[in-house]
């Protein structure tokens, strides 16, 4: 008998394993000596547009190899935070809790994710930069961070 799992339940099965933080939590944290990494999984496009200043990028299709040593894609910045607070983000809070999870059962010892993620960030009027570090204006990255689902991504009904 095959287990059909979708989406949804993927989420609600790693929930039970990984802690979310809100923004204005990451807004504290960040404030505080010994700020926590800030590792931002979305797609290099996403990054590009719109991301937390300071924030490392790895795409969530190569973080298992970014977070170990001795492969292509190991980001020794985040290999070294095993023990150091590691807040996870994605544009919605999605990404980041299956990215969380992967990261907990690889060993790392403190990792949350950002729920609400960078749009959530960005709702609460913080800081997010290009990829060349310039401020993006609040209102200006409200549509860069939109959900876009096209018709044909709908379910039939």
């Amino acid at each position: 008998m095959t287990l059909t799992r979708r989406y949804a339940d993927l989420l609600a099965d790693a929930l039970q394993r990984v802690r979310e933080i809100m923004p204005w939590d990451l807004r504290d944290l960040l404030a505080q000596p010994g700020p926590p990494l800030i590792l931002d999984v979305r797609e290099p496009a996403e990054f590009a547009q719109a991301h937390i200043p300071g924030s490392i990028h790895v795409p969530r299709g190569l973080l298992e190899a970014a977070c170990d040593w001795d492969y292509d894609d190991t980001v020794p910045e985040l290999v070294r935070a095993r023990e150091r607070r590691v807040v996870v983000v994605c544009r919605s809070g999605n990404r980041s809790v299956l990215a969380a999870d992967v990261m907990q059962q690889m060993g790392f010892a403190d990792v949350v994710s950002l729920k609400t993620g960078v749009r959530g960030w960005n709702d609460f009027e913080q800081a997010l930069v290009d990829e060349r570090e310039r401020p993006v204006d609040t209102d200006a990255a409200e549509p860069l961070l939109a959900a876009a689902v096209r018709p044909e991504q709908m379910r039939p009904r």
